[in-house]
């Protein structure tokens, strides 16, 4: 097997696309048994001969050329012609029945007329269009690219390019035209900030969305002009956040707004990561921000970022440096449910965001709170005094 570049395994590069442990049996047989080999070069180096048997020889097309001036078309048909002489141990120098060419695929631009101006993206992208932040063509006005064709968005991060992860995107995109072609607002949901941190806990254990396009999308919330309530909008795609009200149709109150997203370790993906270290699990909550598994990180601002600082936000970041940051420390069974390492570190951060009390309080409690404090904790006002509050069994 000949590739244009160094294996990527995807346990080390997290990155659905590459080598999967599934199909890498190959692997084993080349470093235990020697019965397949596995070679790394430029393709457009190589050249593919059959002789008079129909047998099939690879070679490097600067050795064709230097045959082809030298021979005639006769004897060009030998196949000791084709075995490099300067190389004598060259490992492909025995023929092959069969060559099978399997390098992928790219987007068909030419079935589109030049009006319609849908461009390729740059560099490694350049197979797919070039699209911006909202699944939008670049220098096409009103042209949307859904799919596999719309993964230059997360290219060799995320899942868009596959259907576990663009079922996602597809709906997001639908949200996008809703709100531009009929003006129906993004959906949301709105709380009573004492309710944030259930909210934020019942996302965070239960959303696909985020979990299968970590980094892409992303959950927002939007506080009031007042922080006593906030709108939730969900699966947002996170190169829009600076444009949220243009492509939401929400209103913007910019009184702080938190940002959920999931994420690997900054330094824990790559194609030649040692994922399998001693020190590769987190389980401290003190620790969280050294998680390395995927893994919820809320960023708190007291503005919505800016398109500027989008685009020079630090490398690696999916955005800009926040106010605040708070990383939920990784668990195993995905299940962000510990009181001492998810919950109270969660809302501890969420109490230092917001200058209030998130706790919440039985009914007894609040009313002993009405008659010894002059302020009501956040949590009695919006519950205990709206007759919502919980009796504790004596």
């Amino acid at each position: 097997m000949i590739g244009r570049s160094r294996v990527r395994l995807s346990w080390s590069t997290h990155y659905v696309g590459d080598l999967r442990a599934v199909n890498n049996g190959l692997l084993d047989t080349y470093q235990l048994k020697s019965l397949d080999g596995l070679l790394e070069g430029d393709l457009s180096d190589l050249a593919i001969i059959r002789d008079d048997s129909g047998k099939l020889y690879v070679t490097h097309k600067h050795y064709l050329q230097k045959n082809l001036n030298s021979t005639s078309n006769h004897s060009m048909k030998s196949a000791t012609m084709l075995l490099q002489d300067d190389i004598d141990n060259f490992a492909a120098r025995e023929p092959y029945d069969r060559v099978i060419r399997c390098l992928g695929w790219k987007f068909d631009f030419s079935i589109y007329d030049k009006s319609v101006r849908l461009k390729p993206a740059s560099g490694l992208k350049s197979k797919y269009p070039f699209l911006k932040p909202n699944y939008e063509a670049k220098y096409s006005q009103g042209l949307f690219v859904i799919g596999t064709a719309s993964h230059a968005i997360d290219f060799r991060k995320s899942a868009g390019g596959f259907i576990h992860g663009f079922r996602y995107t597809a709906r997001t995109v639908h949200r996008l035209m809703e709100n531009r072609y009929h003006h129906i607002p993004w959906p949301s949901t709105h709380y009573p900030i004492s309710q944030l941190p259930n909210v934020l806990l019942r996302r965070i254990n239960e959303a696909s969305g985020l979990y299968q396009m970590f980094e892409i999308l992303v959950d927002v919330i939007l506080l009031g002009l007042d922080s006593t309530t906030f709108e939730y909008l969900e699966e947002v795609p996170v190169g829009t956040i600076p444009t949220l009200a243009e492509n939401t149709g929400r209103k913007i109150y910019n009184t702080g707004v938190f940002i959920l997203i999931m994420e690997y370790g900054k330094n824990f993906s790559g194609p030649e990561k040692d994922v399998f270290h001693y020190n590769r699990a987190i389980g401290e909550a003190k620790a969280a921000w050294r998680s390395n598994f995927l893994h919820p990180v809320i960023y708190y601002y007291r503005q919505l970022p800016s398109e500027q600082q989008m685009d020079f936000r630090p490398h690696g970041w999916p955005l800009p440096r926040p106010d605040y940051i708070h990383h939920v420390v990784e668990d195993f069974l995905t299940h962000w449910t510990g009181p001492n390492s998810h919950i109270l570190p969660l809302r501890r951060f969420l109490e230092n965001c917001l200058q209030k009390d998130l706790r919440a309080f039985y009914s007894d409690h609040c009313f002993v709170f009405s008659l010894t404090h002059q302020t009501l904790p956040i949590f009695c006002q919006q519950v205990y005094l709206q007759n919502q509050g919980l009796k504790r069994k004596r």
